[in-house]
């Protein structure tokens, strides 16, 4: 390698760092145990509570027994998937569907002040439909819930990490 090629090499981390690049990073949170109010069924609060664990700076609290010890409890009624019908063929055939999630949240201090008042997250694609394929539309529609419960689970840590107790 010529010597040219190696010292831009070398120097690549240091222009970016100079340029205010940096990779992203999980959210600081303004507290260090939380409480997730949501219902045992919620695959939403599963991937929430992973996401929480997988910080390591803060402590998610499972046991209901244990709530009081929680700085901060996130409170939801769940998530709600929809699936509604945009088009049809002219013969009546489901053309297209708009698949949604609907994430209804909000966040409350120990002492029961409101950290984030009652907030709706709500994630919405459109999935073509065929129905000589229709296994195969049922599993492409499960893989693009998970996608929007992802992207769903995401803005809620990146919202939780703007609070500050």
């Amino acid at each position: 390698m010529n010597p040219a090629r190696r010292t831009l090499l070398l120097s690549a981390p240091l222009l970016l760092t100079g340029c205010g690049f940096a990779p992203r990073q999980a959210p600081r949170f303004g507290f260090g145990s939380i409480y997730l109010a949501l219902p045992d069924s919620s695959a939403l609060g599963l991937e929430l509570r992973r996401q929480l664990q997988g910080t390591g700076n803060v402590q998610v609290i499972a046991d209901a027994a244990l709530r009081d010890k929680a700085e901060v409890v996130l409170e939801s009624p769940g998530e709600q998937r929809e699936r509604a019908v945009v088009s049809v063929t002219a013969r009546g055939e489901v053309r297209e569907f708009q698949l949604r999630i609907r994430f209804r949240f909000r966040l409350r201090a120990a002492d029961g002040r409101e950290l984030l008042p009652m907030s709706e997250i709500l994630r919405q694609i459109d999935q073509s439909y065929s129905e000589s394929a229709a296994l195969s539309k049922e599993q492409e529609a499960l893989m693009l819930y998970q996608n929007m419960q992802s992207d769903i689970v995401q803005q809620v840590m990146r919202r939780l990490g703007t609070v500050k107790p």
